[in-house]
């Protein structure tokens, strides 16, 4: 078997899971016999659906990807709207006229190499950004002289139980790479009071911060919470982990998601 050790650092906020970051070693099988499909999903609120379809690839190979071509690639909403997609770029499917929309069931078709992928995703009622609000932290970055910032975006979880989110947060047009994920299940139906909290991401007077909102359903929020569980699986991280969760039948790893999407930029002062 070929086995390569990998350094993985994903954080949750202070939203969710109380601010944890973490990095350790995992190994993973990247043998060859083992390369599986990738598929990379999105139909964002009043946009297009993109859709991504690659190859693992052995671990003495490069990271390159290969795109798989010529998939037959279909997107069906729950009011029997279908529509192929075109493939806009090697292995980079699109819809031409199917874009988001809140409250509606989507259905994703993937035929390719004798091979047949499908998965489902709602996308929720968005939940409204009003806001955003800037605080000195109480965790200062490491090296760094100066405040930094963390950004408090302004909502109002609604009263039903069972919102997921994902923020995005860029600084000067660059995007933090963390993962930052939260849900109501603590803090239902209230405003919101928690940060976005990224530990190598400093924000300081006089930048420039842009956070986009995502409102997930529970199978894409539960793929990116796992992620994050591949760091922590077994006690102290020793053993081998299993592949994140997907809504994707057929043995793909990847996900499909409906989201909705805000954008609130604000000058820090």
């Amino acid at each position: 078997m070929n086995f390569k050790k990998i350094m993985l650092s994903i954080l949750l906020p202070l939203w969710g899971l109380g601010g944890l970051s973490c990095t350790k070693e995992i190994e993973l099988d990247l043998n060859s016999s083992n390369s599986k499909y990738v598929i990379e999903a999105e139909l964002p609120q009043n946009q297009v659906a993109i859709v991504t379809i690659t190859k693992t690839v052995n671990f003495s190979d490069s990271n390159n990807f290969p795109p798989i071509k010529a998939a037959d690639v279909i997107i069906t909403d729950n009011l029997g709207v279908t529509e192929k997609l075109t493939e806009t770029a090697s292995g980079v499917y699109k819809t031409q006229k199917i874009k988001g929309e809140e409250g509606k069931t989507y259905s994703l078709s993937i035929k390719t190499e004798g091979q047949t992928f499908t998965a489902k995703s709602t996308m929720p009622t968005a939940v409204k950004m009003t806001g955003l609000r800037a605080a000195v932290s109480i965790v200062r970055v490491p090296g760094s002289k100066a405040d930094t910032y963390n950004i408090f975006p302004q909502f109002i979880d609604p009263p039903a139980l069972g919102n997921n989110y994902r923020f995005i947060q860029t600084r000067n047009n660059e995007t933090d790479k963390s993962l930052i994920l939260g849900n109501d299940n603590i803090g239902n139906g209230e405003p919101n009071a928690r940060p976005i909290f990224s530990r190598d991401f400093d924000i300081k007077l006089g930048d420039n911060v842009t956070v986009e909102m995502r409102c997930l359903d529970k199978p894409a929020y539960d793929y990116f919470f796992s992620l994050n569980s591949i760091n922590a699986n077994g006690p102290g991280g020793g053993t081998t982990p299993t592949n994140p969760v997907t809504n994707l039948s057929g043995g793909a790893l990847g996900y499909f998601s409906a989201y909705t999407v805000q954008k609130l930029s604000t000058t820090v002062k």
